[in-house]
């Protein structure tokens, strides 16, 4: 995963340090030596390292920080906060202009990830934003490139507009006039990528820009390819000023060099990053959270708002009266379950809370457990999901053969979902009782939970 090298070295670093109840100068010297070989191999820019430990030491090193009671926590706080303003401080909004349809502008060289980018920022601005995109085809040279974004489109729900191979200015001037006319208001432009950059690409990008005037340029760098992703932000920054950057792969085994220097080398934002294969794996990019999960802090703003976006309302509502009526079924539980899919990998979601993802190195999560857990419901019958109590010992042989998984299994699942069923009780009997005594709730919850 992203930063996982950085984050474990950095972590190791603090341990020793939080570890003395004083610091001296040298000890914090020599942290610093350390800190700085680990941005190094994570692959960040020489210079960014330099000026970032450089900034960082001139603070530790204060009577505030060593003569503090706690003084590894103090400079712990300090990476953090310089961390944060390395990467921009604050989460950078997408700008719409005050031009009707709004155009964003995606570029980037091929292999980035470009066309599906265009997707994903679709789907996301339709649900999150309430915007009505258009995507267009303007990448005329890659093999299918088209075909593609056809693809990417009808999985995203979002119209393509495409006219073959055509100039791509004119073929994008009559999106905007497409847009007009089906009353959409973003045009996302996949304009065409290289293998590396060259005159002819930069000047139909410049192109482009000047004959839709868009609102945002942004370019699609993949985090994977490290110091290299920097050095294209930094060539197409110079030629087509951009407005943002979007990092992809950022799920993938990448250093995170890109992250950390590409704002600090360009001036310009990271306005959104990639986490997953799937069209709803789009994250707004929030400097202050991804250096708290960079230093094993967690990250539960993120978790928060992925809760919010996989959970049904309407399904919650209905579960919580379940949960109140003692009626919760294995449906009920398989139906959780893929909820808690759809914010992504358990592994993820760990790293997010707050004391746990330093605790995680080494250790290997199943994730092939929840289709075993669904294979084994989906080997019930309808009664049998309704009412588990039936479920004796010849019931659960057939579940384990009719769903390629042992009795053992079978009896964990059941094991888990009594568990579960006895916790949710519990709990929401004790929130119900509160909520009749008088304190104000919503669906049922105290304070909406």
């Amino acid at each position: 995963m992203a930063f996982e090298g950085i984050a474990s070295k950095l972590q190791n670093v603090f341990r020793k340090l939080t570890g003395k109840g004083r610091l001296s100068e040298r000890d914090v010297k020599d942290a610093m030596r350390e800190i700085k070989l680990a941005l190094l191999e994570a692959d960040v820019n020489f210079l960014v390292v330099k000026d970032f430990v450089k900034r960082v030491e001139a603070r530790a090193v204060g009577t505030d920080v060593l003569e503090s009671l706690t003084p590894g926590q103090m400079v712990i706080k300090i990476v953090n906060e310089e961390l944060t303003d390395l990467m921009g401080s604050t989460n950078a909004k997408l700008e719409f202009g005050s031009k009707k349809p709004a155009v964003v502008l995606m570029a980037g060289l091929q292999g980035a990830g470009k066309t599906t980018m265009c997707g994903k920022l679709a789907v996301l601005l339709r649900k999150q934003y309430g915007k009505a995109p258009l995507l267009c085809a303007c990448d005329i040279y890659r093999p299918a490139a088209i075909e593609q974004l056809k693809v990417v489109g009808g999985k995203a729900e979002v119209p393509v507009y495409e006219h073959g191979t055509q100039d791509p200015v004119k073929t994008a001037q009559e999106a905007i006039e497409e847009a007009r006319r089906t009353f959409k208001d973003v045009v996302i432009v996949d304009t065409a990528g290289r293998l590396h950059i060259d005159g002819d690409m930069m000047d139909e990008l410049k192109r482009i820009r000047d004959a839709l005037e868009p609102a945002e340029i942004l370019l699609v760098v993949d985090a994977m390819t490290g110091q290299d992703a920097v050095n294209v932000a930094k060539a197409f920054n110079e030629t087509v000023p951009l407005t943002g950057v979007v990092l992809t792969k950022l799920d993938g085994d990448t250093r995170g060099g890109a992250a950390l220097s590409v704002r600090a080398v360009t001036g310009k934002p990271i306005k959104f990053a990639g986490t997953g294969e799937k069209l709803t794996d789009l994250e707004p990019f929030h400097p202050d959270r991804m250096a708290s999960r960079i230093l094993g802090m967690g990250d539960m703003l993120t978790l928060i708002e992925k809760a919010e976006q996989a959970f049904d309302q309407k399904k919650a509502a209905e579960l919580e009266k379940k949960m109140r009526t003692d009626t919760f079924t294995l449906d009920d539980f398989l139906d959780q379950m893929e909820q808690m899919k759809d914010m992504g990998s358990m592994e993820d979601i760990l790293k997010m809370i707050p004391g746990v993802g330093g605790k995680l190195n080494g250790l290997q999560i199943d994730e092939k457990a929840m289709g075993r857990t669904k294979a084994i419901i989906q080997a019930m019958t309808p009664k049998e999901r309704s009412n588990p109590d039936i479920l004796n010992a010849s019931r659960r042989r057939r579940i384990a053969r009719g769903s390629g998984t042992t009795i053992q299994d079978v009896n964990k699942l059941m094991n888990q979902f009594e568990a579960s069923r006895k916790m949710m009780k519990q709990m929401t009997g004790g929130m119900f009782k509160k909520g009749r005594k008088g304190k104000k709730m919503r669906g049922g919850f105290p304070f909406g939970l």
